[in-house]
């Protein structure tokens, strides 16, 4: 892998779990140091974030991480989206591979509630929600739900810790799995 794949990598999943909060600059020589890498290739990788916006340039500051909220959700991911995604899904899915998604969402609470949540295991499910729907949709759909997925990423982990929000948001994701599966756009 090249050495500006690696930083790309090692940054987006730096933001994304917050362990790179909103506002911080990622001055190229602290970041190269840190990363083992020159600055050629940072530059390259910190390209990549901005084009996602996981990152923007502040004028002299640099590249700093971008700020996102959970009001700002209803902004990024338009329902006509995701309505227009799980319509082409119902339209062309495969009704086991939905049904068994509803049947691990239904069991959602258990891992999010259970004597020892493991909330990271309810969040492997959500991409694969995603994935099948985003397979069966053209390809403009599967390509902007792509873009939106890595923001949706960094909003859960600002719910991670309320468990009553998680259930609700399985309950619905199981809710779409279940009409999906019954072919109901």
């Amino acid at each position: 892998m090249r050495a500006s794949d690696e930083a790309y990598a090692a940054l987006r999943d730096d933001i994304i779990e917050w362990r790179l909060a909103p506002g911080t600059v990622l001055a190229e020589v602290e970041q190269s140091e840190r990363l083992g890498i020159s600055r050629s290739p940072l530059r390259e990788a910190l390209s990549r974030l901005t084009a996602e916006g996981l990152t923007t340039t502040a004028g002299a500051r640099g590249v700093v991480v971008t700020d996102i909220s959970l009001e700002g959700i209803d902004e990024l991911l338009p329902e006509t989206l995701e309505g227009k995604a799980a319509a082409l899904a119902a339209e062309r899915g495969d009704a086991w591979t939905f049904g068994q998604l509803q049947r691990e969402l239904l069991h959602a609470p258990e891992l999010i509630c259970g004597p020892e949540p493991a909330v990271h295991d309810y969040y492997e499910l959500v991409p694969a929600r995603h994935c099948h729907r985003g397979r069966l949709s053209n390809s403009y759909l599967a390509q902007a739900m792509r873009s939106l997925r890595v923001h949706l990423v960094r909003i859960r982990r600002l719910a991670a810790d309320d468990s009553a929000r998680l259930r609700a948001a399985a309950a619905e994701h199981a809710a779409i799995a279940e009409a999906i599966a019954a072919g109901n756009p």
